[in-house]
């Protein structure tokens, strides 16, 4: 069948296997000559993607058990993070950490080591994670904890599926006072001003910020900052403090067709841009949001990547130390707007400090990460180039589940140390080079030792 990831570029013809059980699963990988993991295909490149097969993992999706003492949810790795948000919320529990979208399996949460906007306080999704069962190659099912095979606990969380299939998953949950979040905004006139915010709302949460690409001159960087945090229920407008567990979510929206090829242009998108940015409320407000509202904003438009059209998309993520942030951004901006291929959806986040481990090639470091959004044209891959150039210049590094198109030479250079020591774990327990992708092929991220 033909598949693709959630950016629709590349698409690939190869084999998709949903087993329904542990046992079933086990027996398909079991003697496979190259295949990989998969969950809701919300990866935007293709490093869930082979030639060979693809194993869905979406109909392993039991619940096991949830510690009330502990908060520790062990469940199947098909389990999505909506089915958990629905289950465990009404109860006054929430995921540690979340990404930009709800549609995410709990096996993709911990091979992509997913972030949210409060990294800068609770990091990465690894963090939280007690405990997974792994099966590999060399060693059929292993249970890999900090403590227990700690060097392929590391390995696999931000693995992107190369070291084996991840069976099951033990999540810690946390306590949270309502559904709601009260929200701080801050209508940002340039990037040192939205820098100037993310320093001034660092205790907060959760932080993240909008940014206008196509700008140029004293309006480069043109922002808007969000952070926040859990709403206790007395802080609610009167109506909703009755039910505090029950968000006002927004009416969910389906676009029904793609989009033609020219409806995402310069013009488009400044236009978009200048009328996101003028409805934002001036200097610094507040209001109560639904968690819907403040985390999943785009869960609310059903096959919103369609809006990019038939040749797809692709998501460019960065990370850049803090202290070069400032001027390693100004140039990145810079670039972004004279090229004119700008993107409407352009998040800004700040990253705390990453614990490092050998073997581990997770993606956040501490500093300024950007996300952007640009369909595929032919004049969009010389951009990225040169885009590359730069976060290689300032010392960063780029988000490969987010990746369709990098060199193997620049994440051999960002990565370093790491992706060598990734390399030779994945040596020992899959000889063979079984868990492979598309990606893992183009960047050479197993090498078969002759």
């Amino acid at each position: 069948m033909r598949l693709t990831s959630w950016g629709k570029y590349p698409w690939v013809d190869t084999t998709l296997e949903s087993p329904r059980t542990e046992t079933a699963a086990i027996g398909l990988l079991d003697g496979a000559s190259s295949l990989i993991g998969r969950g809701l295909g919300r990866s935007y490149g293709d490093s869930a993607l082979n030639r060979s097969v693809v194993v869905s993992c979406l109909k392993l999706d039991a619940m096991g058990s949830f510690d009330e003492t502990t908060g520790i949810l062990v469940a199947e790795s098909g389990v999505t993070l909506e089915e958990i948000i629905d289950a465990f919320l009404p109860r006054g529990w929430f995921r540690p950490v979340t990404p930009g979208t709800k549609f995410v399996t709990l096996g993709g949460a911990v091979a992509s080591d997913v972030h949210g906007k409060n990294h800068h306080e609770a990091g990465s999704f690894a963090g939280h994670v007690p405990w997974f069962d792994l099966w590999t190659p060399a060693q059929g099912i292993v249970r890999c904890s900090p403590t227990e095979n700690e060097e392929l606990f590391h390995a696999t969380t931000g693995g992107h599926g190369l070291t084996g299939l991840i069976t099951r998953v033990a999540l810690r949950m946390v306590r949270v006072p309502s559904a709601f979040i009260s929200q701080k905004t801050v209508k940002a006139a340039s990037l040192a001003h939205i820098m100037e915010a993310f320093e001034e709302y660092a205790s907060l949460p959760f932080s993240v910020a909008w940014i206008d690409c196509l700008q140029k001159g004293a309006d480069l960087g043109r922002s808007i900052f969000m952070g926040g945090s859990f709403a206790s229920p007395q802080d609610l407008p009167f109506e909703w403090q009755a039910e505090p567990f029950v968000p006002n979510s927004p009416r969910a929206l389906k676009i029904p067709l793609d989009f033609p090829s020219f409806a995402l242009n310069t013009l488009s998108v400044k236009a978009f841009n200048a009328q996101y940015y003028a409805k934002a409320p001036k200097g610094v407000s507040g209001s109560a949001v639904s968690y819907n509202t403040f985390f999943y904003p785009l869960d609310s438009i059903r096959e919103w990547n369609r809006i990019y059209g038939k040749r797809g998309f692709t998501q460019y993520q960065f990370v850049i130390p803090k202290q070069a942030g400032p001027e390693g951004l100004h140039k990145i901006l810079h670039a972004i707007a004279e090229s004119g291929q700008g993107s409407f959806l352009a998040v800004l986040k700040l990253f705390g400090k990453q614990p490092k481990y050998a073997a581990n090639i997770s993606f956040p470091v501490e500093g300024y990460t950007l996300a952007l959004d640009f369909p595929i044209t032919k004049k969009l891959f010389p951009l990225l180039n040169s885009l590359d150039s730069l976060v290689l210049e300032y010392g960063g590094r780029h988000y490969l589940t987010k990746d369709s198109r990098l060199s193997g030479s620049v994440v051999k250079q960002s990565y370093g140390s790491a992706l060598e020591r990734f390399r030779d774990l994945k040596n020992r327990i899959d000889p063979e080079g079984v868990f492979s992708s598309l990606q893992s092929d183009r960047l050479g991220l197993f090498q078969k030792k002759s």
